[in-house]
């Protein structure tokens, strides 16, 4: 009787923690589709390979979708969804208005992947296949992209806005901080910063480019950055505020439309375009990483890898939870 009772005690402890300590992320695989969509990664990387080729800030555009969906709410294609009568959705905040893109690209993956499997792939997943095969269509390295993850039938404009997404003002603390709360590590938040660009906030700055609006204050006021580089941004960005505040600008101005390491260097010499660039190496915690980035282009790629799947992770609905959507910008 007291063996079967120990037993007993043992067997509930084990599943209190399962069900307290495992992530619904366990439930994501490589090969989630191998079977329902055996031609799903081909379908995905053409789709995506045609869209960068006909412009080649796509990518960065596809990738810092991935990335500005998972920090809202999970990775769970939210910020796809238009507005309907029972919503407003995420494409409208502050972080997304005027700066995430690539939605019509979206959507023709969609399509194309509705023709060799229809309501099997979510699109949430889809997302984060295309940020993957983006990065290595752009010379950056490639990953084993976990799947499996459901559609939100929801999203939310207030959580959008409630600052989950880290703005180009942020400090340095606030920056890690903000990753934390995502299960991301400070060398996560340096790995993807080098390709996640924030004009509020893309993230992933190696490829991608910022409005004047989001470094205005910096080329202006800040005493961290080289005097000619300011001086030429300037050139794009008029110092009075509602005066070219959609100009862009590369936040890799050497190769923008390429993954590689350079942002770092940048860095190294003050020519960061963005507040939240420049923090990363400014006497503070993370200077050796970037410091390391710089140096190592294997590393660097490394690590950004392993951020990519881990970034992937957050908070994924699976099983029943969810839907996979027929159409990626409206509920079924």
């Amino acid at each position: 009787m007291a063996f079967s009772f120990s037993s007993l005690m043992v067997t509930l402890a084990l599943g209190f923690l399962v069900v307290f300590t495992g992530k619904s992320s366990a439930q994501l695989s490589t090969n989630f589709y191998s079977k329902t969509c055996p031609k799903l990664l081909n379908t995905v990387k053409s789709a995506v390979q045609s869209a960068v080729s006909k412009e080649r800030r796509m990518g960065a555009s596809l990738l810092r979708l991935h990335f500005h969906d998972c920090f809202v709410n999970g990775c769970d294609g939210s910020i796809l969804l238009d507005d309907t009568s029972s919503f407003t959705g995420e494409k409208t905040s502050g972080p997304n208005i005027n700066s995430a893109r690539g939605f019509e690209v979206v959507d023709d993956i969609k399509s194309k992947v509705e023709k060799v499997c229809p309501g099997v792939v979510s699109c949430a997943d889809i997302l984060a296949i295309a940020a993957r095969h983006s990065v290595a269509i752009l010379g950056g390295p490639s990953w084993n992209v976990k799947l499996g993850r459901r559609d939100s039938k929801t999203a939310s404009l207030a959580a959008a806005n409630s600052g989950v997404i880290p703005p180009p003002t942020s400090t340095l603390s606030n920056l890690i901080n903000r990753f934390q709360a995502k299960g991301l590590s400070a060398k996560d938040m340096v790995a993807l910063s080098g390709k996640l660009s924030t004009p509020s906030n893309l993230r992933a700055h190696t490829i991608g480019q910022a409005r004047c609006i989001a470094f205005r204050n910096r080329i202006y006021n800040e005493s961290n950055i080289e005097s000619s580089f300011a001086k030429n941004r300037r050139g794009n960005c008029p110092r009075a505020t509602g005066s070219g505040d959609n100009n862009l600008s590369p936040l890799d101005f050497q190769s923008p439309n390429k993954f590689d390491n350079q942002y770092y260097k940048h860095l190294l010499n003050q020519k960061g375009l963005l507040h939240s660039d420049q923090i990363l190496f400014n006497g503070g915690s993370t200077d050796s990483l970037v410091s390391t980035y710089a140096s190592n282009s294997k590393t660097f790629n490394s690590d950004f890898a392993a951020a990519m799947i881990k970034m992937g992770d957050i908070s994924p609905l699976t099983g029943s939870s969810g839907e996979i959507r027929k159409n990626c910008r409206r509920p079924n």
